[in-house]
């Protein structure tokens, strides 16, 4: 079975909540990993931001949910870095 161990996602998300609550919600929803927030792009009503997480095992399925319950939008995941763990051939 693969692990995520890092993933670069392409959000639209409103004005509010904030930048750091909305990296903080998001770190909330997967302890244990990193989560970077930088802005893209800002027009008057959205802002364009790329959300990078690292870890060990990344939630994809809880960050997601957390996002769309934020009001944002994932419009894509950019890269991804997964690892194979071991495998039992005996």
């Amino acid at each position: 079975m693969a692990a995520i161990k890092r993933l670069v996602l392409d959000v639209l998300k409103p004005h509010t909540p904030s930048a750091l609550d909305f990296c903080c919600r998001l770190a909330e929803s997967c302890p244990g990993h990193r989560v970077n927030y930088r802005v893209i792009e800002v027009d008057e009503n959205t802002e364009s931001v790329e959300i990078t997480v690292t870890g060990e095992d990344i939630p994809m399925g809880s960050l997601a949910a957390t996002i769309q319950a934020l009001g944002a939008a994932l419009h894509s995941i950019d890269e991804v870095e997964a690892v194979c763990m071991a495998v039992d051939n005996s």
